[in-house]
């Protein structure tokens, strides 16, 4: 992997509309291959991504058109870095069920969170939980919560 290389911002603001994020997602994947990313890190990176982008959409804008989710990624050769902001009113983030609890084995949903924290090293939840902050750092491990 490359090392010394410059770090690449890239910002949008999303329309709240599952089917628009896709090509966003995909931009930041094919820029960090190209940075020299592994193929498995990149796996969990994707994973994290859709996920905190498709909960933004659904849970936090409710995906109300007049709505958008603003993601800003800054990468590097060994650092991958995104916040992702919704226009919602946000939640407590200690409301979400543990997905790993017996009882919400067979829920539908709810794994989003704790998949973003396996694959990530570090992640926040800011402003009520409306902003969510998570960072890959390939010299850390994952975050352990």
């Amino acid at each position: 992997m490359p090392s010394g290389s410059a770090t690449l911002t890239i910002t949008r603001a999303l329309a709240s509309s599952l089917s628009t994020y896709l090509d966003f997602v995909q931009e930041i994947l094919d820029k960090m291959e190209r940075m020299g990313w592994d193929k498995s890190v990149l796996f969990g990176i994707h994973v994290a991504l859709e996920e905190s982008i498709s909960n933004a959409i659904r849970h936090g804008n409710g995906e109300d058109p007049q709505k958008q989710v603003h993601v800003e990624c800054k990468i590097d050769a060994r650092r991958f870095w995104a916040s992702v902001c919704d226009e919602g009113n946000g939640y407590a983030s200690d409301s979400v069920p543990d997905c790993r609890s017996p009882e919400n084995l067979e829920a539908p949903g709810g794994r989003g969170l704790a998949l973003i924290r396996a694959y990530m090293t570090r992640v926040e939840l800011r402003k009520n939980g409306s902003c969510l902050i998570m960072e890959k750092r390939l010299d850390e491990p994952a975050a352990s919560r």
